[in-house]
């Protein structure tokens, strides 16, 4: 039965992102009541652009929808053993916005890499990234997609072991919503 409201936050630009179609899975074993994705297509922070012309509306509307999301689940690739520079700047925006809209949100992080770790560096430093701005992270079941490219059918996920991890995710990150 559908329930809330999920925010899915993908941190690459790439349209045929294998961190989407992960997040987009994510979506469906979630069964929201209503999805958005959010945009991390946003300008580079930068102080003086703040200081000149205030938040962006770009970003003042990620994180309204942060803080309207019952839940938020973020699948990020692993760039260079951390996380990718899309969603570090659009965290370091959000962070300028008024009032915390991580602060007590239940957030999931999952990732797909080509490597075979899954991404699990990315995932610590998610983590690190974030903890700052205290959200209710889910410490698992961890998603930690590896050779990913070889786990899909198209836009399908099927490898029984990250399926099962996926779906117990979201069941916690559905309960840790109170839905």
């Amino acid at each position: 039965m559908s329930s809330g409201r999920l925010l899915g936050i993908c941190g690459s630009l790439r349209a045929g992102s294998l961190n989407r179609k992960l997040m987009m899975e994510a979506k469906a074993a979630f069964d929201p009541k209503s999805f958005e994705e959010g945009n991390l297509r946003l300008p580079l922070y930068d102080g003086d652009l703040e200081a000149a012309e205030g938040i962006p509306e770009a970003i003042q509307l990620l994180s309204d929808q942060i803080a309207a999301a019952d839940a938020v689940v973020i699948s990020g690739p692993e760039y260079n053993k951390s996380i990718s520079g899309a969603l570090k700047n659009a965290l370091d925006w959000v962070s300028r916005t008024e009032g915390n809209p991580w602060k007590g949100k239940p957030v999931a992080l999952m990732s797909a890499t080509a490597g075979r770790s899954g991404g699990e560096r990315g995932q610590l430093m998610m983590r690190e990234s974030l903890v700052a701005f205290q959200p209710r992270l889910l410490p698992g079941p961890e998603v930690l997609v590896g050779a990913a490219k070889d786990q899909f059918d198209g836009d399908k996920l099927t490898n029984p072991i990250n399926r099962k991890a996926l779906e117990g995710l979201m069941a916690a990150l559905r309960e840790a919503a109170g839905l």
